[in-house]
């Protein structure tokens, strides 16, 4: 397994790049965000990379940054979603914005991206959202466990606190922005007042 390239760019398209490292050109498909952060040609790139074995190929994905692989991999878990629609997906939307669209069942905001249509979106929100695990997309400083948050919270708030914390707000900081919120409200009403009461606190 192909975990990372770090070399020297050789060349882009419009929707791959190719990664010399010691001698070998490996290319590799990225969104749009990956694309737009690669250095200028013949200069030191690193990106992280996915490897997808088919019968008849072998392909590369590469990655500006883990959560965007991360999200990727959940993408392309869901049944009838191919690295494809992953890309385009990620081309339209960045890493936190896909998770956060999850968290919440937001499945309008994801039919905007290229080629998913109303039913995909559905499918990608009912089936990942469970896996939006808050080990692999939190910031590891100031974390505090899930059992910490499932103490202090019932489910839906549990979810809010996921979702301010996709956004980057520490755990420990978006929990507490919601200490006093109705435990029964809806998630997305949740994430609304825990972004009031992070603002106000700015």
């Amino acid at each position: 397994m192909i975990y990372s390239l770090d070399g020297i760019l050789t060349e882009t398209t419009r929707d791959m790049a190719v990664i010399s490292c010691g001698g070998v050109g490996y290319g590799f498909r990225a969104s749009l965000h990956t694309l737009s952060k690669l250095p200028k040609l013949n200069e030191k790139a690193f990106v992280y990379i996915h490897t997808a074995v088919r019968e008849d190929a072998i392909e590369l994905f590469g990655f500006a940054e883990q959560e965007e692989r991360t999200i990727f991999r959940i993408l392309i878990g869901v049944s009838g979603v191919g690295p494809k629609a992953a890309i385009s997906i990620l081309s339209d939307l960045t890493p936190s914005q896909v998770a956060l669209c999850i968290a919440t069942g937001d499945a309008k905001t994801l039919t905007q991206c290229v080629g998913i249509g109303k039913k995909t979106a559905e499918r990608i929100v009912l089936e990942c959202r469970d896996k939006i695990s808050k080990s692999e997309l939190q910031p590891a400083d100031n974390a505090i466990s899930e059992q910490e948050i499932r103490t202090v919270a019932g489910d839906n708030l549990s979810e809010a606190i996921s979702a301010l914390v996709v956004l980057g707000y520490p755990q420990q900081i978006a929990a507490k922005a919601l200490a006093k919120a109705d435990k029964s409200l809806p998630v997305e009403e949740l994430i609304k007042i825990g972004l009031r009461q992070l603002a106000a606190n700015l």
